[in-house]
């Protein structure tokens, strides 16, 4: 056993302190193990002044003040200790010589604590030292394991034990090295506060199988049966390993896929999914699945695995091959042409494999191609009857997918022939049907009149548009014995359609007709026979007056609709005239004979205003236009 030495360096301490000061040195702290003994190495001074012809010192345990009054280790005065230390305690030190060394033997973990001592040179001359020294009782052995050990990099490991028992020194050996190096023992030696350490030194070279793997060490004292043994497990660091990963895998569109990737590394790597570049997924552990749920073809590729971590990192690919059904085709083209113009449709899709592309218009086959990506559809020369709904159609024995796309033929209006004017009683209706894209305007013209109507004057003009036809109906009132000349005209970017509208007999009447149009005309007819009953016995009850005259005035509707008749001329002045022609929307001077104009929308009851006007007009503002 080689035994190194050297000088405490509490000794120098004392040495060049002497120059009267009270003061003690000793170890902080000091280990042993159970069952041995441990010397404490101690020195103290005084002031020299002192000269005491004895000097006495006592130990204590856990606390320096005797008022609380401590366990005593050891006393040199009377020999007296506590019931702990008795048999355990003795001083190896010369207190003379200023040197208060302390040996306990037989420990046991009840005596680790602090020790505290305190000289005593006579009468007022004691002093209890601050410094202190703290045991602590062990029964295993230290194994130092660097903080990192490196696959393939040599490593050093030691097993340090406490030798501060001069009367037992341990002997130190390995247990489960094999295989990975032979141990060298470096010797006896001292610590820098005058303690003592046993040292074993094991070299190796580890590999990943050494990671986890238990090594010991044991302390042993001859002609003893105490046996000490600690274990340390070998933490080998080294860069990961993929082992377990998919092979080429082929699904089909909707089908669930699951990627595995597992790794061997220490620390645990990083696992990541990529594609393309994109992290997919990544988490710190052994293995990494990546869940594809109900896969599309956009997934279809080759996917990286890669482990890494701070000593290294692996990788491994898979492809996915995914087979699917058309996707829902595109259309590239013109969807918005003036008549006349050539369009061109391309309709394109993928799949796997390749589809059967059709396009089709109201259930009639117009293009198809077998096993194509792409299919071009002509129109030369678009007409109206081109425009509407189209579907691009593309299917393969995975599944169909449809696009629908729309063709709008934008054309000059067309004012068709069921465009007439009908009368009943006192009623003439106007209709006028226009066939546009776009939607166009419509002006009523009476050229007998010097009138202009155009649809936007809503009190007059009735407008509906369905799809493509825009339905537009004017309602005169006291024309049905002359009827007017009436010229529809109607026009938008693309041109100008005018049409004088062609009579037919009351029993023709278009408003009659069946539909929306009819059936609305319908119930404002009953409405204006029921108010004009009601505006009738009203009337009897009234005074007749020169101004009015029974047999002259047409009955007035309730309602947003209003006439002219006769009036009082009290009331025939400019200001109520042309009043009166502005509601009606008439331009130039009032024709000759009895006009008055409509709201078409006579489903629609009319408001408290549209009461109060009427009434106005019925009772006090009848025109008698002549």
């Amino acid at each position: 056993m080689i035994f190194l030495t050297a000088l405490p360096l509490f000794w120098i301490m004392i040495s060049a302190s002497r120059g009267g000061h009270w003061g003690a040195w000793m170890p902080s702290s000091i280990s042993a193990f159970e069952g041995t003994c441990v010397s404490i190495p101690c020195r103290f001074d005084f002031p020299d002044e002192l000269r005491p012809a004895v000097v006495h010192g006592v130990w204590y345990f856990n606390s320096p003040y005797p008022k609380n009054y401590p366990p005593v280790v050891f006393k040199s005065r009377t020999q007296v200790v506590h019931e702990s230390f008795q048999g355990r305690s003795r001083l190896l030190g010369d207190l003379g010589l200023r040197n208060c060394t302390l040996l306990l033997s037989n420990l046991s973990p009840e005596l680790g604590g602090k020790y505290y001592f305190r000289g005593d040179l006579g009468g007022y001359n004691q002093y209890t030292f601050s410094e202190h020294s703290v045991l602590d009782i062990i029964n295993t052995p230290n194994i130092v394991v660097p903080p990192e050990v490196v696959a393939g990099t040599e490593v050093e490991v030691s097993c340090m034990v406490p030798d501060n028992c001069p009367e037992l020194h341990p002997e130190l050996s390995w247990l489960g090295h094999d295989g990975l190096g032979e141990p060298t023992v470096l010797g006896r030696l001292r610590e820098d506060e005058g303690t003592w350490v046993q040292v074993s030194l094991l070299h190796f070279v580890p590999t990943r199988e050494a990671n986890g793997h238990r090594l010991g060490c044991q302390a042993s004292f001859p002609n003893t049966t105490l046996q000490f043994e600690g274990y340390a497990s070998l933490d080998v660091k080294y860069p990961p390993v993929i082992v377990d990963v998919n092979s080429s895998v082929e699904a089909i569109e909707g089908s669930h896929v699951s990627l595995l990737c597992g790794a061997d590394s220490n620390p645990p790597p990083l696992l990541t999914w990529m594609r393309d570049g994109t992290v997919l997924r990544e988490a710190v552990a052994e293995s990494l699945s990546l869940e594809l749920e109900e896969v599309t073809p956009a997934e279809d590729g080759v996917y990286a695995c890669l482990a890494e971590n701070a000593y290294g990192q692996d990788n491994r690919t898979v492809g996915l091959s995914v087979m699917y059904a058309p996707w829902k085709p595109t259309v590239n083209g013109t969807v918005v042409a003036v008549e006349g113009e050539t369009v061109s449709i391309l309709c394109s899709t993928q799949s796997n494999p390749d589809p059967i592309l059709t396009i089709f218009k109201e259930k009639q086959i117009l293009a198809t191609v077998i096993y194509e990506n792409e299919l071009q559809l002509e129109l030369p020369a678009v007409t109206p009857e081109d425009d509407g709904e189209y579907w691009c159609v593309a299917e393969n024995q995975y599944g169909q997918r449809a696009t629908a796309f729309n063709l709008s033929v934008e054309f000059a209006p067309v004012i068709l022939l069921e465009s007439h004017c009908a009368a009943a009683r006192d009623t003439v209706q106007c209709l006028c049907v226009v066939k546009s894209n776009p939607e166009p305007t419509v002006a009523f013209e009476l050229p007998s009149r010097n009138v202009t109507v155009n649809e936007t004057e809503r009190e007059f003009v009735y407008s509906e548009r369905s799809g493509l036809l825009l339905t537009s109906i004017l309602t005169l009132r006291g024309q049905a014995q002359a009827p007017p000349r009436v010229i529809c005209t109607s026009s938008n970017l693309y041109g100008t359609k005018s049409l004088e509208l062609p009579f037919q007999g009351a029993h023709r009447l278009m408003w009659a007709k069946i539909g929306p149009v009819g059936a609305v005309v319908a119930f404002a007819i009953l409405i204006a026979i029921v108010c004009y009953i009601t505006q009738t016995r009203r009337k009897k009850n009234v005074t007749e007056s020169p101004s009015f005259s029974a047999g002259d005035n047409p009955p007035v509707l309730f309602s947003s609709d209003f006439r002219i008749s006769g009036a009082p001329e009290k009331y025939e002045s400019e200001r109520r005239l042309g009043s009166e022609r502005r509601l009606l929307g008439l331009r130039g001077e009032p024709p000759e004979l009895d006009l008055s104009y409509s709201h078409s929308d006579l489903g629609k009851r009319p408001t408290k205003d549209s009461y109060t006007l009427t009434e106005e007009l019925a009772e006090y503002a009848e025109i008698r236009v002549k």
